[in-house]
């Protein structure tokens, strides 16, 4: 395709505006899509593209008049519709000694003219029925009319510089010289089976429809597009990533897991021991294990990587273990250094804030195979750490990662098992599209003995009430504030300062206090001592909202939670109601916005970790959901996840069907959809991984 300065109008200048939107060639533009529309129809039928204050019609002027006021000159037009229907039109421009600055506007608005005129209505004082901002405006018969009025009009996202008007024309332009040139990608096939428009037909019925309906079924032929090409790419990264036998094998010897397990003081949930059979299952195949196990807060996903990792040690192999931060990273140390006791593992921990003399030992032990079990953060994709028998890892909360880091990791070793976890439960579809269904476990059953935690939207003072009545029965609590520090900005109460007043409210029990930016030590104490009941009330921020495993505490009050966003609320609940009393999470907020009271109300009406993931992926979109945002792999341009799910399962459905007869695409019918494949994601085939 040409270079967009071959679209007439375009030249170098506006060119390099273009190019601030990553718009460079005439197929970039085709396939820059609207990102809503204008119904400028006349007589449209009531839409939702239609706004109440919007005025679109054709006007006949009456009379003109300029008025000088204060260094402004003011130009108005007296307009009138055929169902005599007035409106006065206003511009303000600088006033000027040397030329008339609406001199072609005098030359538009003669007497008796017809124009199409586009703009929003403004009450105020006017002789006439109101007054209109006009927005745009063009002769009656003008192939500016037939662009931009009378039909359904694309509005576009631009840059500083390029005003929607011009980008119409410009559109319009590419589409009538270069849309021939536009080869369709999708096999025909599939356009007959799905019943899709072609890419000519949708391309240029996604800039300018002549309907709803034609509209409707542009979008769907490129929301098919991208969803096809997508989970294809992911599927073809998938295929690369374990077609490499591995040099490794394990065999279960139980010298660790059966001690291991007999020290338990429960036993596995059938969904548990499903989950462990199939990663056992993945790890002793040839193919390196790409397997994501998805499970609800609480549902018991940490004790069965450690079984993954002891299988791993007591086969000789070292088990790295990355957790997104710190606090989570010590608390995984804390609790499975508990399940580990008498066992023969060296378990160690290694974050930033590991003192220098310790993490020199550390790296050392590691690089020398002296430690079996790894646990840290970030620092262990550090160039600095080296493994000696590297075969294992398990990433917490994977999509608290991005791609690139997760890839790092994998790359500490050749043909590595990667067992990833996350509490944010992802919808089958989504599942199904970017993983693959042999890739995903889901521990769908939670402990015996659990009740729902009750969750309820209250003031403080009620909140404090059950803080107070459940401390008094020997139970503990919660309080969670978003930030460490008064932010004037936020407006927010923050721990800090609120810790103060909390231990006033509460003279009579021991409070304690936790955030990030405390040290490692200091920490672990804070978190010790709260399992250990020395604590009865725990002021903190965030940090606790992974990890943290406290049977006893029954109550946790969320300060401020319209700022915290789904996931977050349902991981900061899953600290309570893991032992077997009922259990409260109580949500104080300020103002809301419709979103946060959204997300609260969700919160509130159920305990379903998948249809919070559900929600969540409505709210937030998939890629911060899969930890892809950083990247722009789940960027789409047209779909929607959610709103497009039967789409999504067509295209999960055809890749397979491609993949299954063609695995290469070597078939001249799928030449040019394995070309568009390769120029989108063959940089980011590199980093795409299944975790």
């Amino acid at each position: 395709m040409p270079d967009i300065k071959s679209i007439k109008g375009i030249g170098p200048a506006k060119a390099k505006l273009f190019a601030q939107l990553d718009l460079t060639s005439v197929s970039d533009l085709l396939h820059y899509y609207p990102r809503s529309y204008q119904d400028r129809r006349l007589n449209a039928p009531v839409s939702t593209f239609k706004r109440e204050e919007q005025i679109c019609g054709i006007f006949t002027v009456i009379r003109t008049q300029t008025v000088p006021v204060k260094g402004l000159l003011i130009f108005k037009a007296f307009l009138k519709n055929e169902n005599g229907y007035s409106v006065e039109a206003v511009w303000f421009k600088k006033k000027t000694f040397r030329f008339d600055p609406f001199t072609q506007m005098r030359r538009d608005f003669k007497i008796d003219t017809k124009l199409w005129i586009i703009g929003k209505r403004e009450y105020k004082n006017s002789f006439f029925n109101s007054q209109i901002n006009v927005e745009e405006y063009y002769p009656l018969n003008s192939e500016q009319a037939l662009i931009n009025t009378n039909r359904i009009v694309p509005v576009y996202s631009l840059t500083q510089g390029l005003t929607n008007k011009f980008f119409r024309d410009a559109q319009w332009t590419a589409l009538k010289d270069y849309l021939s040139l536009e080869e369709d990608i999708l096999p025909a096939e599939l356009i007959k089976k799905r019943n899709l428009l072609n890419t000519h037909q949708a391309l240029s019925a996604i800039h300018f429809p002549k309907s709803i309906t034609e509209l409707e079924n542009a979008r769907r032929r490129m929301v098919y597009e991208e969803f096809l090409l997508m989970t294809m790419a992911w599927t073809i990264k998938k295929r690369q990533t374990i077609r490499e036998i591995k040099q490794h094998n394990y065999t279960i010897k139980r010298h660790l897991l059966t001690p291991f397990k007999q020290n338990l003081d429960y036993n596995f949930t059938k969904a548990q021991t499903r989950v462990i059979n199939e990663i056992f299952a993945d790890m002793q195949k040839q193919l390196p294990m790409t397997r994501l196990v998805q499970g609800d807060v609480g549902s018991g996903k940490t004790v069965v990587a450690l079984c993954a990792m002891l299988l791993a040690a007591e086969n000789g192999y070292q088990c790295a273990f990355m957790a997104p931060t710190e606090i989570l990273a010590t608390q995984h140390f804390i609790t499975l250094s508990r399940y580990l006791k008498n066992l023969p593992v060296n378990i160690k921990l290694l974050t930033s804030k590991t003192p220098k003399k310790e993490k020199d030992t550390v790296l050392k032990d590691l690089a020398e195979g002296k430690i079996n079990i790894i646990i840290g953060t970030h620092s262990l994709i550090e160039d600095k750490v080296q493994f000696n028998n590297l075969k294992l890892i398990v990433i917490d909360e994977q999509h608290r990662f991005g791609v690139k880091q997760r890839a790092k990791l994998r790359a500490k070793a050749k043909h590595i098992d990667m067992l990833s976890m996350t509490a944010t439960p992802i919808p089958r579809t989504f599942a199904l599209a970017f993983y693959g269904d042999l890739d995903v476990s889901t521990i769908d059953q939670m402990p015996p003995g659990r009740q729902p935690v009750k969750t309820e939207h209250l003031n403080e003072q009620n909140a404090f009430k059950i803080v107070k009545s459940e401390v008094e029965q020997g139970r503990q609590a919660y309080i969670v504030y978003p930030l460490i520090d008064e932010s004037d900005k936020l407006e927010l109460k923050a721990a800090t300062q609120e810790f103060e007043r909390i231990k006033k409210i509460f003279p009579q029990f021991k409070t304690a206090m936790i955030h990030g930016a405390m040290k490692s030590s200091e920490k672990q104490k804070i978190m010790e001592d709260f399992l250990n009941k020395k604590t009865d009330i725990l002021v903190a921020t965030p940090v606790i909202e992974v990890g943290i495993d406290v049977k006893n505490a029954t109550v946790m009050v969320i300060q401020n939670a319209e700022r915290f966003g789904l996931a977050s609320l349902h991981q900061l609940r899953g600290r309570v109601g893991r032992g077997s009393q009922q259990s409260f999470c109580i949500l104080v907020s300020g103002n809301t916005s419709s979103v946060s009271a959204e997300r609260i109300q969700a919160i509130c009406s159920t305990n379903d970790g998948f249809k919070i993931g559900e929600k969540d992926l409505e709210l937030r979109g998939p890629g911060e959901i899969l930890g892809t945002r950083q990247s722009g792999e789940l960027e789409f341009k047209a779909g929607d996840i959610i709103k497009d799910k039967d789409v999504l399962h067509w295209a999960v459905q055809d890749r397979d069907y491609l993949i299954n007869t063609d695995p290469l695409l070597t078939k001249p019918e799928h030449t040019a959809f394995k070309q568009k494949l390769t120029e989108l994601y063959k940089k980011q085939w590199e980093i795409i991984d299944l975790g």
